[in-house]
């Protein structure tokens, strides 16, 4: 939001909220009639409801008349007059002939002090439900797109439900992290709570770690999915099933609410897959919840520490000091003072000239020539040592052999991949014979799969844990039996419908055809 949005914000919407208790209360009134869609109160009714939001203290007719007058002064509240009523007096008419309601203004200033009070009431969380849970609504919204015949309301329901998870994971990591650096450099007087929260907190951060690049790979390759079909698809389906009002005079809504449908779709992309090619914010937050743990395990290790010292620094210094009052004599506080803080005479004292003979044994120091002091002396308490210069190990073989495995090893994985990968949904047993690696490579595929509950369609689907490769599995229900031969045996069991793809391969070959175009 720049700067020409914020000074289109009235200056005295928020006042009521800081001026007096007596404003936010009336406010407070009209808010909750609004949500029983009650629209006008009377004088009266402002009064009773008072009493309904905790306001027990006596009010005069004349303050809570200015105090409506003012939130009307300010635009937050619309006084009108009401003429259907009956009036049996004079001093009737006056009382309840006008009638107070919440205006435009007014219902965005309350719902704004509701949503402040919210925020510092709560606490940010990083939530991997709420990942699986854009996972499974990305799903969904495949799957219903598949089908033309299925009903565009639920299109839209699933889209907005894709778009509140969104909106809670961006809201929680915000907030989660803004308390998560004040954590970082809290100083809290209780050491042992201090040190439990800060260990809960790790603990935290490590469970949402764990596993976050399998569900990271598993939303974007849910996007690529959705995108095959069409996001304008999606949208003009969405917008058919929310039924907008179009009222009298009013402009079309479609197009305000599709230019908002996309703006959350690319903010979708910017969390788990960029189009520019730039690193996705999921990622940011996982670098950021690393360097987290690493920075609490520190303070709990220097927290340890200072729990492992039988007394700090100022004990120390204070038992010196009774030990230096108790000495009788000044040697023996010369003597203290050198053990305690080691302060010796010089280790050089010893070092003499290459020709002892050079210089008279009666020479005083200062008149006695230099002699040459090694720093290994004071950094190590030795002198230099002449020595042969140690031979530097050859480590060029050693890399070209790792690298030529690593390679290796690659290439190996890259053929067996490929060798899984199938061009659509195929039985089990079309697989044939297979070496024991590719075999091994399989089994682990529908491993994961298996582990999976099927989806409302009816399919398992997991991803490897690098997310290269996607397998999709379905059982027929035909009570088919596939083998499949090894070099080492042979495999039997039910033969599934399966789907073997990659989603980066295919994302990256799209991305080349559209340069190419």
């Amino acid at each position: 939001m720049g700067g020409a949005a914020f000074r289109r914000i009235p200056p005295d919407m928020f006042r009521f909220a800081t001026h007096d208790e007596l404003y936010l209360a009336v406010m407070q009134v009209f808010g909750e009639a609004n949500d029983r869609l009650v629209t006008a109160l009377t004088f009266d009714e402002v009064l009773s409801g008072l009493r309904e939001v905790g306001w027990f203290d006596p009010v005069p007719g004349d303050r809570l008349d200015r105090a409506l007058g003012q939130l009307c002064e300010w635009g937050l509240l619309d006084r009108v007059q009401n003429h259907g009523a009956h009036y049996a007096t004079a001093e009737e008419y006056e009382r309840k002939n006008l009638q107070y309601s919440l205006t435009k203004r007014g219902e965005a200033a309350f719902e704004g002090v509701q949503h402040a009070l919210y925020l510092l009431a709560s606490s940010g969380a990083l939530q991997s439900a709420v990942l699986d849970a854009i996972a499974a609504h990305l799903d969904d919204l495949y799957g219903l797109l598949r089908d033309p015949a299925s009903d565009n309301r639920r299109i839209f329901t699933t889209l907005a439900g894709l778009e509140g998870h969104l909106d809670a994971l961006r809201t929680n990591t915000k907030q989660f992290n803004g308390e998560l650096q004040r954590l970082l450099r809290d100083d809290a007087a209780d050491l042992a709570t201090f040190d439990e929260v800060k260990r809960a907190t790790v603990a935290y951060l490590e469970e949402f770690v764990t596993d976050l690049d399998v569900r990271k790979h598993a939303i974007a390759a849910a996007i690529a999915r959705v995108e095959e079909l069409g996001v304008a698809v999606l949208h003009t389906r969405a917008l058919a099933g929310a039924d907008l009002p179009v009222l009298p005079g009013a402009a079309d809504p479609a197009p305000r609410w599709l230019a908002q449908r996309q703006a959350k779709w690319d903010g979708l992309h910017r969390w788990f897959a960029p189009l520019d090619g730039s690193l996705p914010a999921v990622e940011t937050l996982q670098d950021i919840a690393r360097r987290a743990i690493v920075s609490l395990l520190r303070v709990l290790e220097r927290f340890g520490e200072a729990r492992r010292r039988s007394a700090s620094t100022i004990q120390d210094f204070r038992t010196l000091a009774r030990w230096f009052s108790a000495c009788p004599t000044d040697e023996d506080a010369h003597r203290l003072f050198n053990a305690a803080f080691g302060l010796w005479p010089a280790r050089h004292a010893h070092l003499a000239l290459d020709d002892s003979d050079e210089v008279p044994a009666a020479t005083p120091w200062h008149a006695a020539p230099r002699v040459p002091v090694s720093p290994l002396l004071r950094t190590h308490g030795v002198t230099e040592k002449a020595a042969r210069t140690a031979r530097v190990r050859d480590v060029a073989e050693i890399r070209r052999r790792r690298r030529a495995r690593a390679l290796r090893e690659r290439a190996e994985l890259e053929a067996a991949w490929a060798r899984l990968a199938t061009d659509g949904t195929v039985r089990l047993s079309t697989f044939g014979e297979l070496d024991h690696a590719t075999f091994a490579r399989l089994l682990h595929l529908l491993g994961r799969a298996l582990s999976v509950r099927p989806g409302r369609d009816g399919l398992r689907r997991a991803t490897t844990t690098d997310g290269r490769l996607e397998v999709t599995l379905r059982d027929p229900g035909d009570g088919r039996t596939a083998t499949i031969r090894t070099p080492s045996g042979e495999f039997t069991g039910p033969d599934y419908a399966v789907e073997i793809r990659s989603p980066l391969r295919e994302i990256r070959r799209e991305s080349r055809d559209e340069e190419a175009l």
